[in-house]
């Protein structure tokens, strides 16, 4: 099994024969913290606050055909987010960033549905922000 990377226990990305789970469109935002200070008469001075959480953003496809249950995947996450499960988040063998993760948002677009109204094909934007 070639792990690509994971998000706690549940959310582990990897590609073998049996089943595969990868992401694309992975995004990171690192931002900063600054103040605007009017001056009357003069232009306004910025003041420099800090660093403001990073954000992480992907794209994951559920497919049945790869091997998993879109439905169960997506309700594990969407309970990750309303719990606040906080994990780090590892790509490539690697952490991603200093500091756990937690879920701040999912978009799920079901894209395919079959008779009986089984979930056969997702996509999901998930966005882990920085617990700090």
């Amino acid at each position: 099994m070639a792990l690509i990377g994971s998000w706690g226990t549940d959310l582990v990305f990897s590609v073998d024969a049996n089943s595969q789970l990868p992401f694309n469109d992975f995004k990171r935002k690192v931002k900063s913290r600054w103040a605007t200070h009017n001056i009357l008469q003069a232009k306004p001075r910025t003041e420099f606050q800090g660093l403001d959480q990073v954000e992480n953003s992907m794209r994951i496809t559920f497919s049945a055909h790869r091997g998993q249950s879109p439905r169960q995947y997506i309700d594990r996450l969407e309970e990750a987010c309303r719990n606040g499960e906080i994990y780090y988040l590892y790509i490539g063998g690697k952490r991603v960033g200093d500091d756990k993760c937690y879920i701040e948002s999912i978009d799920s677009d079901w894209e395919e549905i079959w008779n009986k109204g089984e979930l056969v094909r997702a996509s999901v934007d998930v966005t882990f922000k920085e617990y700090t």
